[in-house]
């Protein structure tokens, strides 16, 4: 493969993560000790925080008031095309039962979780949207409790945009609470006395982590590390708006990846031209990330032909990932590894992770070449069934039994023999291994 880093990253997915092992490993094990007094302290350190941990439904309501109708429409509109997308998704996940041989039927049900817990970051910005995303598509896939959580700022608790959305998505209970606590918080039950069985939502590394050491005794999402965006471009492709796009997404945090996969050189130096530009016109909370995501994290990688363009990106299996190509068909019928993607220059990241539909709870750190994002089915639980008539063990029975036998487990052998012995005494069948 003729590929070649025209700028190439300094750091990659595992820097920086030396001491959040220990820093939340202690924090989860202090939490759980001390219940939620240890939780409150910990949201009084690190928060700056002293009010109420269970958001009041008169807090609810204030929130809402000082919101204008113009954002409350927004929300609407987003709400109902992600929660009508996570419906369907549901509708698509159907119980069904087959008969496999005569008398033996096998089947299965989608059962939702009786617990969600879904962490809204509400620290460098306030993911109104990541309330919509992890709430709402926990009620469409018909969990019985939601909790959310989301940190909250000194003297006056959750951010007025996360309450209203959670609130209007649907969330049973909101707690004011950030980072570690508020995972240990869901996880475990506190306040609430519903420990969660499953943890979504995004957020830093100290959220990340503390759902990764969770994993196992409750579900997660994905194991997620810092946004990324990969760009597929020719030469057909508009540099402003790639510009714009890897400039964009960088505000997410200084560790956040942008990545432009081309077969077009003077596309490539011309991105590269454009990016301090779009960097320097963000705000500077946006633009001091943005920078240094760029300049510590951003790929430009020129190949030779699309093939090659294809095989880099599922490489890479980028968490977001817009294509800007010519041939948009066979571009969606190849590509492979993604979280999410986005089809044609006319849409973009933005639109999937405020409004548009999909979920943009996603995997990241190359998670995407075996896992998708969030969605309905992550909430729901595929069981099996089966049952039998007593004639169907005159096979099933004895296959079992010989099974178990060559295996050397005759205590399941005899769980054949014995039921076949009670259904048909009169009868003789071979429950042995034959030899060789």
């Amino acid at each position: 493969m003729a590929i070649h880093f025209i700028k190439k990253a300094s750091k990659n997915a595992t820097t920086g993560e030396d001491n959040t092992r220990q820093i939340v490993s202690t924090m989860l094990a202090e939490i759980e000790a001390g219940g939620e007094a240890r939780c409150a302290e910990y949201a009084e350190q690190l928060d700056g925080y002293t009010g109420n941990i269970v958001v009041t439904p008169e807090e609810i309501e204030a929130a809402g008031s000082r919101l204008s109708q113009q954002v409350k429409d927004d929300i609407r509109f987003a709400y109902d095309r992600v929660y009508g997308f996570a419906v369907k998704q549901r509708e698509s996940l159907v119980d069904f039962e087959t008969e496999l041989s005569p008398g033996l039927w096998a089947g299965q049900r989608q059962i939702p979780m009786q617990a969600a817990g879904c962490y809204i970051p509400g620290g460098r910005y306030s993911h109104v949207a990541s309330a919509i995303m992890s709430v709402a598509t926990a009620k469409a896939a018909g969990v019985d409790h939601v909790i959310a959580c989301s940190p909250p700022k000194p003297g006056h608790g959750v951010h007025d945009g996360i309450l209203y959305t959670a609130n209007l998505c649907g969330a049973d209970t909101i707690l004011a609470l950030g980072g570690v606590q508020g995972i240990a918080a869901m996880a475990f039950g506190l306040f609430t006395g519903k420990p969660a069985d499953i943890l979504v939502g995004p957020g830093n590394r100290f959220v990340a982590e503390a759902k990764r050491m969770l994993y196992g005794r409750v579900g997660i999402d994905v194991f997620a590390g810092p946004t990324e965006i990969g760009i597929v471009a020719d030469h057909t492709a508009d540099a402003n708006l790639i510009a714009c796009d890897l400039a964009g997404q960088a505000e997410h945090g200084p560790d956040s990846p942008a990545w432009l996969f081309t077969t077009d050189r003077a596309l490539a130096d011309k991105v590269i031209e454009l990016m301090p530009q779009y960097i320097a016109k963000l705000p500077e909370t946006a633009r001091n990330a943005s920078s240094v995501a760029w300049a510590d994290y951003g790929e430009v990688i020129l190949c030779d032909t699309d093939e090659e363009m294809a095989t880099i990106s599922d490489q890479y299996a980028s968490e977001h990932l817009e294509v800007h190509c010519e041939n948009l068909d066979w571009w969606v019928a190849r590509l492979r590894n993604y979280g999410s993607l986005f089809v044609g220059e006319e849409t973009t990241v933005t639109f999937g992770d405020k409004c548009s539909g999909t979920n943009h709870i996603l995997p990241t750190k190359g998670a995407a070449r075996y896992t998708g994002g969030l969605s309905a089915g992550k909430f729901i639980k595929t069981v099996t069934t089966q049952r039998m008539t007593k004639e169907a063990n005159r096979e099933v029975a004895a296959a079992a039994a010989r099974i178990s036998r060559l295996e050397g487990m005759e205590g399941h052998a005899r769980s054949g023999d014995d039921r076949l012995a009670k259904y048909f005494p009169n009868e003789t069948f071979n429950l042995q291994v034959e030899e060789v």
